[in-house]
């Protein structure tokens, strides 16, 4: 009878500990979009080279005090086709599709959000001075 108790506590406490894993790491919380003009987009790292960038969201109303002000939405991509064409995009207006995990992952990036589309990319007419 104890032979086979402890290979199912064991068994149990494996899927339950992988369930937990897979719940803080790899579900997808939420996704959405986000529009703006990329600030900047760099891959660094030490050990995971990984893409990181900052979408700059204008137009954002704070409701303290009415002005106008920036928001920046700080974005992970792991796909390099995505990072590609976000390399060739700098200073265009974007709109990005994004997955929001629990947690981060070194081989994933630093934020919580992962871009893993480009869904327009329109170019920015030089303003005049």
């Amino acid at each position: 009878m104890k032979r086979r108790v402890l290979p199912i506590i064991i068994l149990v406490l494996i899927v339950v500990l992988g369930g937990i894993f897979y719940y803080r790491y790899y579900f997808v919380f939420g996704e959405g979009t986000k529009a703006g003009t990329m600030n900047y987009f760099v891959k660094k790292g030490y050990i995971f080279k990984t893409y990181e960038g900052r979408l700059i969201q204008s137009g954002i109303r704070s409701q303290t005090q009415g002005n106008i002000s920036s928001n920046e939405f700080m974005f992970s991509v792991t796909d390099p086709k995505v990072a590609d064409k976000l390399n060739h995009s700098a200073g265009a207006m974007l709109e990005l599709h994004y997955k929001e995990y629990i947690h981060t992952l070194p081989w994933r990036g630093v934020s919580n959000f992962v871009v893993d589309s480009v869904m327009s990319v329109t170019p920015v007419a030089p303003t005049a001075p």
